[in-house]
């Protein structure tokens, strides 16, 4: 069967961009499993769940940019973070004018 490919954030090209119920956030603390502490541009604190389809293919450190989707019920403390976004395309958000924290 072989290896999967490992790609380079330099050669991910794909930019997604928040939608009406999305919120971008700032990944403050890593609390173990699938679990990370974010805080959102909304001014929420929210305890996020990593996606299932990225849990094994993109790590998340603290400090990153994610997009955050808020649960139905609970919107204020939980979500499910479903993308990182790298350095070059966190500056491309701010020149946008879309990512207004620091």
């Amino acid at each position: 069967m072989g290896k999967k490919k490992v790609l380079s954030e330099k050669d991910l090209r794909v930019m997604v961009y928040p939608s009406e119920n999305d919120v971008i956030g700032i990944a403050q603390k890593l609390l173990g499993f699938d679990r990370v502490m974010v805080k959102c541009q909304d001014g929420n604190t929210r305890i996020c769940r990593i996606r299932g389809k990225m849990k094994r293919r993109t790590w998340i450190r603290e400090g990153d940019i994610v997009l955050v989707s808020p649960w139905d019920f609970q919107s204020e403390e939980r979500g499910e973070i479903f993308h990182r976004y790298t350095a070059g395309q966190v500056d491309d958000l701010r020149h946008k004018g879309v990512l207004t924290m620091e």
